[in-house]
């Protein structure tokens, strides 16, 4: 799937009269790409690096907890920003505080530095992926919102999986891969400043509304629990557990670049099926694969890299299709008047417990070692299958399905602008 980059006019979009060009489109998911890339390699290059310097797994630990309360931070803030300045110029105050958070890193190990490093940069890109969704879902009209928000997951993976690769390439104990980061985010703020993409109206308020979504769907709400603690348990504490574990530099590298395949292989089929049957069953079986695929993690933990390699690539892909599966699911269920409050809560307890697990994890390391986060992520997938099969038990289906569109729990749901789909959705509780 490609997005052509020619100035012919796109699908009319819903709030203006002028077609927007398919090349100021492409302008947001370049420059959310290159951040990726520099991303990916902070991610990777943190826990490597304290582990080279000899310091305990716990700082590497707080580090990621710290990253999920600037994210949780972001989530609620960032609607204020973009109501006082736009998106254009939020979207180029919060690449500079990730610029900013990747030079703090270059200062060198200075874990407590480090905390509030990541901090700033959790909040900064909560608040770019809200700004960039916004934006794109009001520059398209439905009928070209679910290619071009699948193709912006793609490309922001992609660029994930490039940068965990790149740090087989620096000199872990130089400033390079901060630099690095550090150049990839000043690349992405030149195609957002000269895009010719029109800025939305001033979004509106969100609230966030846990019990009233909780009534239009509690397995939408539970999977974004469940999914926010696995996501930042697998992505944060992995290149912590396997550096822990001994294992090289470029080996962690290649752990890490691998994973994002499972989300682009094992989004695409879970998507197909989902949209002819009850998404509930294929959450059951997406929450089942990764409660084994985190089994089969603990069995094989320290052992031959070929098998950890496909079993992280089964285990990331599973974990995060939860993500994009509960979403749909959810918005089967709500109507066009639920969406906006809808989308604010589901993206508020997809942080909260991206914030609240990773301490979990930490306090638990300090205690039993680095691999507690695996038993951790299987306790939280096994709990959520359970829950699923107990509402598919006890309620019924939805009436009618929209359709799915791949998503990463790497990227947090637009809170400030949501829409309903064209076709009016089912209302039946789940």
């Amino acid at each position: 799937m490609a997005i052509q980059t020619k100035t012919q006019p796109a699908v009319e979009p819903e709030h203006g009269s002028a077609p927007t060009p398919l090349i100021a489109i492409a302008s947001v998911i370049v420059s959310m790409a290159l951040i990726a890339i520099g991303n990916g390699l902070m991610f990777a290059y943190i826990p490597v690096r304290l582990g080279v310097e000899g310091f305990d797994p716990t700082w590497a630990g707080l580090i990621v907890t710290g990253l999920s309360a600037g994210g949780l931070a972001g989530c609620i803030l960032t609607g204020p920003l973009v109501r006082r300045v736009g998106h254009a110029r939020a979207f180029m105050v919060l690449s500079a505080l990730i610029a900013l958070s990747n030079a703090a890193i270059g200062a060198g190990p200075h874990p407590l530095l480090w905390i509030g490093a990541r901090a700033l940069y959790g909040f900064a890109i909560c608040g770019l992926f809200i700004v960039a969704q916004s934006w794109l879902n009001d520059a398209v009209a439905n009928a070209i919102r679910g290619r071009v928000m699948a193709f912006f997951y793609v490309a922001y993976v992609a660029g994930l999986g490039v940068g965990y690769a790149t740090l087989a390439l620096v000199d872990i104990k130089t400033a390079d891969a901060p630099l690095i980061g550090i150049a990839f985010t000043a690349l992405s703020i030149l195609p957002v400043g000269m895009t010719r993409l029109a800025q939305p109206p001033a979004p509106q308020a969100a609230s966030v509304a846990l019990r009233r979504a909780w009534r239009i769907s509690p397995v939408g709400v539970a999977g974004m629990l469940a999914v926010g603690g696995l996501s930042m348990s697998i992505s944060g504490f992995a290149p912590i557990h396997a550096t822990a574990k001994g294992y090289s530099q470029a080996d962690v590298a290649l752990l890490l670049s691998v994973m994002p395949l499972g989300t682009l292989i094992l989004q695409l089929p879970f998507g197909w099926i989902s949209d002819r049957t009850d998404r509930r069953y294929v959450l059951i079986g997406a929450s089942a694969l990764a409660a084994l695929a985190g089994m089969l993690a603990l069995g094989f933990d320290g052992g031959a890299l070929p098998a950890l390699l496909v079993i992280y690539v089964l285990w990331d892909g599973a974990s995060e299709s939860i993500y994009s599966l509960s979403s749909a699911h959810a918005a089967d269920r709500a109507g066009k008047d639920d969406m906006v409050a809808l989308s604010s809560s589901l993206l508020f307890a997809w942080s909260l417990a991206g914030f609240v697990v990773p301490g979990i994890v930490t306090a638990l390391s300090a205690v039993f070692g680095t691999q507690a986060f695996i038993y951790v992520a299987v306790v939280i997938a096994c709990a959520f299958c359970l829950f699923v099969l107990l509402r598919v038990f006890t309620t019924q289906a939805a009436t009618e399905t929209g359709s799915f569109a791949p998503m990463t729990a790497q990227a947090p749901l637009p809170v400030e602008l949501a829409y309903a789909p064209d076709e009016p959705a089912g209302r039946a509780k789940d």
